[in-house]
C-alpha cells in the first residue's frame, strides 16, 4: 500500500463540512493513493466537528488551516497546480488537465462551492460534463470521480510502479498504524519509535522497554 502511495497528488477541501461527505473525500483519496490531505475550516467548532470524521481515516495524514490561503501557500510552495470544479469561461473538462503533475484538488463548501479567493488562486477551473437535469455533483462524487482520472493518467505514466515516500514516512505510517498506544506514548515520553521485524513487531532492547513502562 506506502509503495503505491503518491505523496505529489493531494485534495484540499475549503470549508467542507458535512461529516459523511468528509468521511468520504477521504476515503475516496486514501483509495487511490492520496499520502496527505488539507482541510480548511471556518470556525473552530467545524474543525472540532469534521475533525471526527476526518479522524475515521488513520491512513492519510490530514493538515488543519485556518484560510485557503494557507492551505494553498502550502502546496503552491511545493510545486504543485492547483485544480478547482467550477464552471466559468476558462472552465475546462476535467480531464483535459495534465494529473501526473503535481496536483492539488480543490474542493468547495457543499452549498456555496469555493470561495473567489480560491478561484484566483486555482490554476485551471474545470467541469465535469453532465447530460441529466441536475447541474452539480454531491461534492464527495466530484471529488471521486476525478481522483480517479488522476489515478488513470498516473498508472498509464508508471507512476504507482515505483516508491515515493521516504523510508522514514514509511517507517512512521507503519509503526502508527500498527502501535497506536505505543506510538502514543513514545510521542508523549519524546522517544524514537523503535525498529519493526517484517511481521510488523516491534524491535527494541531492554533499556526501550523499561523508558516505556516507568510513568
Amino acid at each position: 500500500m506506502l509503495d503505491k502511495r503518491q505523496p505529489d497528488l493531494t485534495v484540499v477541501m475549503e470549508n467542507v463540512h458535512k461529516n459523511h461527505n468528509l468521511s468520504a473525500v477521504v476515503r475516496s483519496a486514501d483509495a487511490i493513493g492520496v499520502h496527505e490531505m488539507h482541510a480548511i475550516w471556518l470556525t473552530k467548532k467545524a474543525r472540532l466537528s469534521g475533525g471526527t470524521a476526518l479522524g475515521s481515516q488513520n491512513w492519510v495524514k490530514i493538515h488543519n488551516h485556518k484560510t485557503v490561503g494557507e492551505a494553498l501557500e502550502a502546496t503552491q510552495g511545493r510545486g504543485m497546480q492547483v485544480v478547482v470544479t467550477h464552471l466559468s469561461e476558462h472552465s475546462v473538462d476535467f480531464r483535459e488537465v495534465d494529473y501526473t503533475k503535481p496536483t492539488a484538488i480543490l474542493l468547495g463548501q457543499e452549498k456555496y462551492g469555493v470561495t473567489d479567493e480560491a478561484l484566483d488562486i486555482a490554476d485551471y477551473h474545470v467541469m465535469i460534463p453532465m447530460v441529466g437535469m441536475v447541474q452539480s455533483l454531491n461534492v464527495s462524487v466530484a471529488g471521486a470521480v476525478m481522483l480517479y482520472e488522476a489515478q488513470r493518467q498516473r498508472e498509464q505514466a508508471g507512476l504507482y510502479d515505483k516508491t515515493h515516500i521516504s523510508a522514514e514516512e514509511r517507517h512512521r505510517v507503519l509503526f502508527e498504524g500498527g502501535h497506536p498506544i505505543y506510538a502514543k506514548a513514545c510521542k508523549r515520553k519524546n522517544m524514537p519509535y523503535p525498529e519493526l521485524d517484517e511481521n510488523g513487531q516491534i524491535v527494541a532492547d531492554e533499556a526501550w522497554w523499561l523508558a516505556m513502562r516507568a510513568r
